[in-house]
């Protein structure tokens, strides 16, 4: 690199304070499949490039700074929360860089990838039952958040989650009332990490049902062979539910009637999953 080259790197070099101020602003990328019809663009909306890793950042970061400027929590409180895994992540990073505790709940089926990382992050992770879901999960931490006295994040009902991105449906929407905004749920038996269809009793409060449009179903193995395919075709490495929100855009695109534009939202990165077997075949 020249002398002139590296001076002009140091002027667009981007200076943080704190972690907080690195999430958000996440890339598109366009993605180029044989059977997207021409003239239909679909692009990706990188999330995995947040500092934690995933979307999760966003809800996370937001659901603590402003937990401390209501004075609700201090740094010297203890939180507890229950987790599939990114948004664990995420509030491990985030009380990391503020030197809080955090104790997190999540399933044992969990890769090692995502405990290692919430730990590594000095995070307490607790590994509930193997055979029971995040609801269980859930339960437990409302459980221990009651008798030990700890502060509970309670993400599924927390507005300061939405309002991290003011809710995806909300504020598109306010900018152009024709865009259509279209969900993706698992089929009947199908389980993918970060795509989920809650029960009525742990729907979380913060959704909406009236702010989506449509919602398509995929299966785990749609998911798999689909987050398959962005890496080895598109070089987009991200994980299942990455691959099942591609997988639903495709379908949608093939629907479309001559131009179209389709974002999918690509959640977090495909390495928190190489012990698994998404990316073992």
């Amino acid at each position: 690199m020249t002398d002139k080259a590296a001076g002009a790197d140091q002027l667009v070099t981007r200076i943080a304070e704190h972690n907080g101020e690195l999430i958000g602003n996440t890339p598109l990328i366009r993605i180029q499949l044989p059977e997207i019809p021409g003239g239909v663009e679909l692009y990706g909306k990188l999330e995995g490039n947040n500092p934690a890793g995933s979307v999760k950042d966003r809800p996370a970061y937001n659901m603590i700074a402003q937990a401390l400027e209501r004075r609700d929590i201090d740094r010297d409180s203890r939180l507890i929360e229950a987790t599939s895994g990114n948004t664990g992540i995420a509030l491990a990073m985030v009380c990391a860089s503020l030197g809080i505790d955090i104790t997190l709940l999540m399933p044992a089926t969990a890769t090692k990838e995502r405990v290692d990382s919430m730990r590594a992050y000095g995070a307490h992770v607790v590994l509930t039952d193997p055979d029971k879901t995040i609801e269980h999960s859930r339960e437990l931490a409302e459980q221990m958040a009651a008798e030990d006295g700890l502060f509970m994040v309670n993400q599924f009902d927390n507005p300061d989650n939405f309002r991290a991105h003011m809710g995806t449906s909300m504020f598109l929407k306010e900018q152009d009332a024709s865009v259509r905004i279209v969900g993706v749920q698992p089929e009947e038996g199908s389980r993918i990490p970060g795509i989920r269809k809650w029960s009525e009793e742990f729907l979380p409060k913060i959704y909406d049902p009236a702010r989506v449009d449509e919602i398509l179903y995929v299966s785990a193995d749609q998911a798999s062979a689909m987050a398959r395919r962005l890496a080895r075709e598109c070089g987009i490495f991200a994980g299942m539910s990455s691959g099942g929100a591609t997988h639903a855009a495709v379908q949608l695109a093939q629907t479309l009637d001559g131009d179209g534009l389709l974002v999918c939202i690509l959640c977090d990165r495909g390495d928190r999953y190489l012990s698994s077997d998404l990316y073992g075949g």
